[in-house]
């Protein structure tokens, strides 16, 4: 397979809930371990580094924050021992008082062709995952543990 350009994961989800809530969702481990990974050395500081540990899979990540503007951006580096860092950014649109937009964009997959594609489809899988994960929880209060039930 030839690519023309490196794939890109774009995809994004309405969270009906204020823009800070979102926000702090994301960037505070004591919420996002309830939505996507379970445990994380620290929160999200720009110019720091942490990792996000998924114990059930014996997996983790060291994430690079490169930049974090307050309610309305994030901007990270992540990568495991054995792979090449990915992009990934977090951009939070306030729609309204008590509606966030959150878009999520994923790039820079190294490899071949079929392993970018195939790194950009499970990227895509993982952020939906965790979009709808985190619909449920800010919205509703409910865990849907989509990461433990996914395999």
């Amino acid at each position: 397979m030839n690519l023309e350009t490196p794939p890109i994961v774009k995809t994004g989800m309405l969270i009906r809930k204020p823009i800070a809530e979102v926000f702090d969702a994301f960037v505070n481990p004591d919420i996002i371990t309830k939505i996507w990974f379970n445990r994380s050395s620290g929160p999200l500081v720009e110019g720091t580094t942490v990792e996000w540990f998924w114990d059930l899979y014996n997996v983790s990540a060291n994430v690079d924050v490169k930049s974090l503007k307050q309610n309305e951006r994030v901007v990270l580096e992540w990568y495991s021992d054995n792979e090449e860092p990915t992009t990934i950014e977090w951009q939070f649109d306030p729609r309204s008082d008590d509606h966030t937009y959150i878009g999520i964009v994923n790039e820079g997959f190294s490899g071949d062709a079929d392993a970018m594609v195939a790194a950009a489809l499970d990227s895509t899988g993982g952020f939906t995952f965790l979009l709808a994960a985190a619909k449920a929880f800010l919205e509703h209060g409910i865990e849907l543990n989509v990461v433990a039930d996914r395999m």
